[in-house]
């Protein structure tokens, strides 16, 4: 038995994972607010990420970001619980599934390029008027297509292996 089996089994012989199997509302529950906060993630960094990209250019940078970043920031905290849920549901499947552990690998890439893109870039946002730098283009650019991978994966995983 591997570390990661291991870990399936405490989570699934465990009262969380036992409640998230047995009962019946918990899995489309916690796979809606899933949801909700996906839209809220993605839609919230999205936007913020296409105006760096070069879109929306008459938008000023610094405060779509700070009107934004914050709905973003719920959402991710919404994904959290609701997809600790849906695992504890069915572990033993997940840990095994390769669509499972590519969105697990593509969210700790996502998320690291959000922090680099604060901690290396994200003071200077009020300088940009009109066009961000290329490292910062090309950091949005990688969030969206991490997100939204992030995001078709999640879907593909009751389809494939």
């Amino acid at each position: 038995m591997t570390g990661l089996d291991s870990f399936a089994a405490a989570v699934q012989h465990s009262s969380f994972g036992e409640w998230a199997a047995a009962t019946p509302l918990v899995y489309p529950v916690a796979n809606t607010l899933h949801l909700l906060g996906l839209v809220m993630l993605v839609g919230g960094i999205g936007i913020v990420d296409l105006r760096l990209a070069g879109l929306f250019r008459g938008l000023p940078v610094a405060p779509l970001s700070r009107a934004l970043t914050p709905i973003a920031l719920m959402g991710l905290a919404l994904l959290i619980p609701t997809g600790a849920t849906m695992f504890a549901a069915d572990p033993q499947t997940l840990v095994h599934s390769p669509i499972f552990r590519w969105k697990l690998t593509l969210i700790l890439i996502a998320v690291t390029n959000a922090l680099a893109f604060r901690v290396l870039l994200g003071r200077r946002m009020e300088a940009w008027r009109q066009q961000p730098p290329a490292a910062a283009r090309v950091m949005a650019v990688g969030s969206i297509g991490l997100w939204l991978s992030v995001a078709a994966l999640g879907r593909w995983i009751a389809y494939g292996s």
